[in-house]
């Protein structure tokens, strides 16, 4: 079993920043049992879930939502188990509460970006962007 849990969410302005972070813990998010990609997805009000980047296990290969791409950068850190997402230039469409996941990966550098992949999830956080 992998535990996930976020931290970072709040209230920000427009054009503001923000950054989370995905602490994982639990016996087999270790790279001696297995390797794990990461991603973060947000949910809107009354919307569904939406992808919003993902990172391999090995960091060498990330993948964005084009609503995302240019403003946001995933990251992480293998040895904190924790992986990041930075957060700038926000709009107001970024409202959601964010969640991280994580899935087990067929090599250290594959990258997942659908939901229906991901086997772990953490509760989420909350982000407000006021214009």
């Amino acid at each position: 079993q992998v535990q996930l849990v976020e931290s970072g969410g709040g209230l920000v302005q427009a054009g503001g920043s923000l950054r989370l972070s995905c602490a994982a813990s639990g016996r087999t998010y270790s790279s001696t049992y297995s390797s794990y990609c990461m991603g973060w997805f947000r949910q809107a009000p009354g919307k569904e879930r939406e992808f919003v980047a993902a990172i391999s296990w090995s960091g060498s290969n990330t993948y964005y939502a084009d609503s995302v791409k240019g403003r946001f950068t995933i990251s992480r850190d293998n040895a904190k188990n924790t992986v990041y997402l930075q957060m700038n230039s926000l709009k107001p469409e970024d409202t959601a509460v964010y969640s991280c996941a994580a899935t087990t990966s067929v090599n250290g550098a594959y990258v997942y970006t659908r939901l229906v992949e991901y086997d772990y999830w953490g509760q989420g956080t909350q982000v407000t962007v006021s214009s």
